[in-house]
């Protein structure tokens, strides 16, 4: 039997903290596919309950992700619409989906990427540093090849922003300082779309400072480094203007 309509790929951003976040048209896809491929069926279970969502959801993680990818070029093969969600934010983002899409792009699918939530933007765009240019790393390795990733890191002469989890949060701030020193204007962005949104901005050091007096940081961060002429630039605008 011959499929006249194939099935497309819709990859549907999920809220990262606030439910008010998720768009009249990510809500609609949802409901109009026949299958939702979720990072964790019980984490999204709780979006899709909220919204009213019934459609059938399988897992779809990076422990599954190759033979799941198969399943579901099938299923688009054979005239089924499919949408990709993660937990929170766009997926293949630091998240799962890149295996897919590529997959229904050699299978000359149709993929359909949404607009929606993510915490790089609102993150640089509240961080004080330049917009116009800058590097997302995600997050970084944790073992093999990290210190060599932050060495030319912090050779940048764009904004670098980061990801890391609260437990590593400090580590990777005295990481940044070994090799960036101290005085290296950052800012640590968290809980970004939640009731307890926090920016912290200023040096390396103070951000160290700041996370030994928390009990606990929560909440996924973002970290955004400023180059070495940011630093210059704003350390100059602060400073005590001379006599004349």
């Amino acid at each position: 039997m011959t499929i006249d309509h194939p099935g497309t790929l819709y990859l549907v951003p999920t809220p990262i903290g606030n439910l008010g976040d998720m768009s009249h048209r990510a809500i609609e896809t949802l409901k109009a596919v026949s299958l939702i491929a979720c990072e964790d069926t019980r984490t999204s279970a709780i979006l899709l309950n909220h919204f009213g969502i019934d459609t059938p959801r399988t897992s779809f993680h990076s422990h599954n992700e190759h033979g799941k990818a198969r399943r579901i070029i099938n299923k688009m093969k054979g005239g089924d619409d499919v949408a990709l969600i993660s937990d929170a934010g766009s997926p293949g983002i630091s998240d799962p989906g890149y295996l897919l899409v590529r997959a229904a792009l050699d299978a000359d699918l149709d993929v359909c990427s949404l607009p929606g939530p993510s915490a790089v933007i609102p993150a640089l765009a509240a961080s004080g540093f330049p917009s116009d240019r800058f590097v997302f790393e995600g997050f970084l390795p944790t073992k093999k090849g990290r210190q060599t990733r932050i060495k030319a890191l912090i050779e940048e002469d764009r904004t670098v922003i980061l990801y890391e989890s609260p437990h590593r949060l400090e580590k990777l701030l005295k990481q940044l300082a070994e090799f960036a020193g101290d005085d290296r204007q950052a800012v640590v962005a968290r809980e970004i779309s939640k009731k307890f949104e926090e920016f912290i901005r200023g040096t390396l050091a103070e951000l160290i400072a700041w996370c030994q007096t928390q009990t606990k940081v929560r909440g996924e961060c973002v970290v955004l480094l400023s180059s070495i002429k940011t630093t210059e630039r704003m350390a100059a605008s602060n400073s005590p203007t001379s006599p004349s």
